[in-house]
């Protein structure tokens, strides 16, 4: 599938939209400075960082940004507790929050991004993610990274796949049960290697099934709140919800998710019909001449919410480092270039991250979204305010919960506990790596989870 922005048609045309908008764009002129850049992006959206950073180097003469490529966030991470070391570290580098945002927001050599953003080159920039949603923002709703590389979890689908099943309307339902229906079906007529997989285990399954339900993932609004620290209860829904997940791998109606790239790969294959992942894999599906797929939300309960809830944001961002005066007026110039509403719209159309600019959003044709399903009402609810349990979370420690919770998760799947003992398991210890070095009077607080039904909210965006 193609579309007139996106990858489909840039492949070598990446260099032509972006030499066109560089050709449109003028940059003030600064004393030559280099602007060193580390990322840790791969494949598709890898090679269209590359195509933009090329064309912003040809649009003028007095900053040269260069690229360092790390095979994870977490060599990126590495590289740059050694770099503060030896005072070797780049103008930028692109890092998540993890929902931990102190752990890297205090770092003595990060500079909030905040602070740029009275410089010429970035004044005046309308961001697109509404200033309530806590990815890489302060508690006082300020930027503490250039936000370029958001994404949001949602639903492929392979539309010949669901044609060939004969599935009527040929889209996947949204809530739970009634998409297990329609995977049973699929798996009857052509797709039994694999009518479902994820790489998400525990964005789906624990994080946005919160979310998605118009539920708190955590206590103290997620984390969010001023005063106490948040903890976990995963009450029935939980329960029976991973209980359906077991009996899904069990049954062979779902591949059992996997935090790897083989599950992408096959959905762009077109192995798979259904794939939950995040958004930032259109661009690269896009590309794929023979797959024709389109995107809707999350499934949800309808008897725990009325009607779906948003998930939350995840991704990375491009951090400041803290540099001399000349390096960081020319960073900002390179950020203010690429906020730009042709650089911006082309970012968004290309990758699958969220707009970077109102004018990115506003900008990109009706023609776009075409063949994309549900994608652009999906995308358009993120600049409004949002109910509390889609803002984000914050979490002290949370890399570590996140990685136990997934190791948890698959034992589950495996049948190795029940789905009861797993999430007693999850929340206990999740409680106890949230409130590790947490203030003495705080962490008396008891960490067993209680089992409950919650009360689902009626705050939320339709």
């Amino acid at each position: 599938m193609k579309h007139p922005f996106g990858p489909g048609a840039l492949r070598p045309g990446f260099r032509a939209i972006w030499t066109l908008a560089a050709v449109a764009v003028s940059v003030p002129a600064l004393a030559a400075t280099e602007v060193p850049v580390w990322y840790s992006m791969s494949g598709h959206n890898a090679e269209a960082f590359q195509a933009l950073v090329k064309s912003y180097n040809q649009s003028q003469s007095g900053v040269q940004v260069t690229l360092k490529a790390f095979a994870t966030p977490q060599a990126l991470d590495q590289a740059l507790t050694a770099a503060a070391a030896t005072k070797t570290l780049p103008a930028l580098a692109q890092m998540g929050d993890n929902h931990s945002l102190d752990d890297i927001a205090g770092r003595p050599y990060v500079q909030p991004f905040y602070t740029l953003e009275k410089l010429p080159a970035l004044k005046n920039v309308r961001w697109f993610l509404s200033s309530d949603n806590a990815f890489v923002r302060d508690p006082k709703g300020q930027l503490m990274a250039f936000p370029s590389m958001l994404r949001i979890p949602v639903m492929y689908y392979n539309e010949d796949a669901f044609k060939k099943a004969k599935l009527n309307p040929p889209v996947p339902q949204r809530t739970w049960m009634e998409l297990q229906a329609q995977l049973v079906t699929l798996a009857n007529n052509g797709s039994r290697s694999c009518p479902l997989t994820s790489n998400l285990p525990v964005s789906i399954n624990l994080e946005n099934l919160a979310a998605v339900n118009n539920q708190l993932y955590a206590s103290a609004d997620n984390g969010l709140k001023a005063k106490g620290l948040p903890s976990f209860s995963f009450d029935s829904t939980y329960v029976r919800h991973l209980s359906l997940m077991v009996t899904w791998v069990r049954s062979e109606i779902m591949v059992r998710p996997d935090a790897g790239v083989r599950s992408i790969q096959r959905f762009g294959q077109g192995e798979c019909a259904v794939l939950m992942s995040s958004s930032d894999h259109i661009g690269e599906f896009s590309g794929q001449r023979n797959l024709h797929y389109a995107v809707t939300g999350l499934p949800y309960y309808p008897d725990v919410t009325r009607s779906p809830g948003n998930p939350f944001v995840s991704g990375s961002a491009l951090w400041v480092m803290k540099s001399s005066k000349p390096v960081t007026d020319a960073a900002a110039s390179f950020l203010g270039w690429m906020a730009q509403p042709k650089q911006a719209a082309s970012w968004y159309q290309q990758t699958g991250y969220l707009p970077l600019t109102q004018a990115a959003f506003e900008q990109t044709p009706a023609s776009y979204y075409n063949n994309l399903g549900q994608w652009r009402n999906l995308v358009a609810v993120y600049a409004m305010r949002g109910a509390v349990t889609s803002q984000g979370f914050r979490i002290r420690n949370y890399p570590a919960i996140h990685a136990r919770f997934e190791q948890i998760i698959d034992n589950a799947l495996d049948g190795k506990q029940s789905a009861v003992t797993a999430l007693n398991t999850a929340a206990f210890e999740g409680n106890q790596l949230a409130h590790q070095g947490a203030p003495e009077a705080a962490s008396h607080k008891s960490t067993r989870p209680v089992h409950h039904r919650a009360k689902a909210s009626t705050s939320h965006r339709k």
